[in-house]
């Protein structure tokens, strides 16, 4: 497939000037960059993205995503910047100014976020391949299995246990071993794909039909200071080639 021929597929990548666990998260230098550098080289080092847009609300961070190659075409309104705003308004107002700005449409929306900078780009590009091979997909989200099984899970009712999940043909599944309980999955947020119709027309972020792209490498999410040490330590070994192998406990090369 040639540049011309390409499907146009946009990189978004949320970064608002606020946050409450760490202040200004967005511009935190880790292994010697602001942390949302790392999501916007592995956009533009993309064999399948041909545009890589930074949604923030914060001058700064306009700044230095433009100095590593990002498009800033647009400040985002205070309003869908708050503590609670939700990605829907960010990705509605982006689609929506770009429509009505610049006549600008595209395939599919890949949702790269920058706190969590620890991707391979030719697993953003095997999930942008999944996407684009099933046109009726409404959208694609990165999953790995989680450390607990939902149906181990209570919340309380009334001042009692009540099990978050349960199984019509079992009973008591939270105290069946975790192999006989259903396979499920945690979203990691570590690559996600939306086509723009959902939002615009549906007013959705991931629609009914929504494809699993099961990652088995780390997914690191910077949330607190104690999160850093790791996340270095793992960009590290991604610049030096190398990556932890899920298959053998060792390294393999980082490709």
């Amino acid at each position: 497939m040639t540049p011309d021929t390409r499907p146009e597929v946009l990189a978004l990548i949320p970064a608002r000037g606020g946050s409450r666990s760490i202040p200004r998260k967005n511009l935190v230098v880790i292994a010697g960059k602001p942390i949302i550098a790392y999501s916007i080289e592995q956009a533009l080092a993309s064999a399948h993205i041909t545009r890589t847009i930074v949604s923030t609300d914060d001058p700064e961070i306009a700044e230095v995503a433009a100095a590593y190659g990002a498009e800033v075409p647009f400040i985002r309104p205070a309003e869908f910047a708050q503590d609670l705003s939700l990605d829907l308004d960010v990705f509605r107002h982006a689609l929506t100014w770009l429509r009505a700005h610049e006549g600008y449409v595209c395939e599919c929306v890949v949702h790269l976020r920058p706190t969590g900078p620890v991707r391979r780009v030719p697993l953003i590009d095997q999930a942008i391949e999944l996407m684009l091979a099933h046109p009726g997909a409404d959208s694609l989200r990165s999953v790995c299995q989680p450390a607990q099984t939902p149906y181990k899970m209570w919340h309380m009712v009334d001042g009692l246990l009540q099990p978050v999940l349960s199984l019509p043909s079992v009973v008591e599944a939270y105290c069946q071993p975790r192999q006989s309980l259903p396979e499920v999955y945690w979203q990691n947020g570590y690559v996600d794909i939306v086509r723009p119709r959902v939002v615009l027309d549906r007013n959705l972020m991931c629609g009914d039909r929504i494809l699993p792209f099961v990652v088995r490498e780390p997914a690191l999410e910077l949330d607190y200071l104690d999160n850093i040490p790791a996340i270095e330590a793992a960009l590290v070994k991604l610049q030096q080639g190398r990556w932890p192998d899920p298959d053998t406990g060792g390294d393999r090369h980082a490709v």
